[in-house]
């Protein structure tokens, strides 16, 4: 643990010797075949073709494994030094993306294939530096299995995951995207930027002064974000729906919510009432053409009943609240 914080407790890999070159391959590849193992139990509910081809990519980092370890035991003996990525400096980490659920097919793809680019530079630099010819030729043959990993993915990928599978795949990750992202986000920037507009110019219109009406906006905008995420997160956990993290939902719901209203709310810092009304004004023209937009892009909503129904609610309540700001 110090190590991480401590750059100069790790050791230079340059000094590392023969067989602290075969037990650092060793730990590498157990930990590489645990992350590969990691992707396939993350993607196996959703995704089950492609956690095949981790599974798979798997067994190939245990053989790779096996053949270190058959190796040293034949030159160093049974004991392998306890040594680390982590306890290396200048060697490669690996961030724990596999932690996180639901898994990206993308990012977990092009992760295992930074994986794999990583191993065929650690191999190569470390055939370099031993000199036993049975040493090196192993270390040369991993070199060139990793660099063959890309072929290997993408021929699993070819067998498992044929072109059917792979937009199914690709439809249902897109899917669960709406449904955790886009939906509670524009559920929440449209309650944000829609109902926040009567108390925003019913208070500019009341009371002339710009710093008052920011101080009701602001208020307006984080209530209304608090309130839209904590009933996002609790109404629904995901697990019968398949909308996904509670969490999330609310995250997205609630933050845009927020910002929804604080961008009508923010021009009332300009102290000239005037200047500040038709900044805001323009900013809510904006945000309504901003939720016609994603409505249209991500929702399939057709333009013009998007823009109806946009205009049509934001219009009702921007006028509601100039009235009560007049009365």
């Amino acid at each position: 643990m110090i190590s991480r914080y401590f750059p100069g407790a790790r050791r230079a890999f340059k000094t590392l010797n023969e067989q602290e070159i075969l037990a650092l391959a060793i730990s590498s590849e157990e930990d590489d075949g645990r992350i590969y193992r990691a992707y396939a139990d993350g993607l196996r509910q959703e995704y089950p073709a492609s956690a095949s081809v981790f599974d798979a990519m798997a067994e190939e980092e245990n053989e790779h494994r096996a053949r270190l370890i058959a190796l040293h035991k034949e030159r160093f003996g049974d004991n392998i030094a306890l040594l680390r990525r982590e306890h290396v400096r200048g060697y490669y980490e690996r961030k724990p993306d596999w932690l996180v659920r639901p898994l990206s097919l993308e990012k977990t793809r092009s992760m295992a294939q930074t994986m794999e680019h990583q191993a065929e530079q650690f191999y190569l630099a470390a055939a370099k530096q031993t000199s036993n010819a049975d040493t090196r030729k192993l270390l040369g043959d991993l070199a060139l299995a990793e660099a063959g990993h890309g072929n290997l993915a993408q021929q699993l990928s070819a067998e498992l995951t044929p072109p059917s599978v792979q937009e199914e795949e690709a439809n249902k990750e897109h899917k669960q995207f709406l449904l955790t992202y886009v939906q509670p986000g524009l559920a929440g920037l449209m309650d944000g930027s829609i109902s926040t507009l009567a108390p925003i110019f019913a208070a500019a219109f009341a009371t002339g002064r710009t710093w008052d009406t920011f101080l009701i906006g602001l208020s307006a905008s984080i209530g209304a974000g608090i309130s839209m995420g904590f009933t996002e997160a609790a109404h629904d956990d995901g697990v019968l729906t398949g909308r996904g993290s509670p969490i999330k939902r609310g995250l997205a719901s609630g933050i845009m919510t927020t910002l929804g209203g604080l961008g009508h709310a923010l021009p009332y810092l300009i102290p000239n009432f005037k200047i500040a009304t038709t900044i805001a004004i323009a900013v809510v023209v904006i945000e309504l053409l901003l939720i016609t937009w994603i409505q249209n892009r991500y929702l399939d909503t057709p333009w013009g009943r998007a823009m109806f129904q946009v205009i049509l609610g934001g219009s009702l309540v921007f006028a509601a609240g100039i009235l009560i700001g007049h009365a």
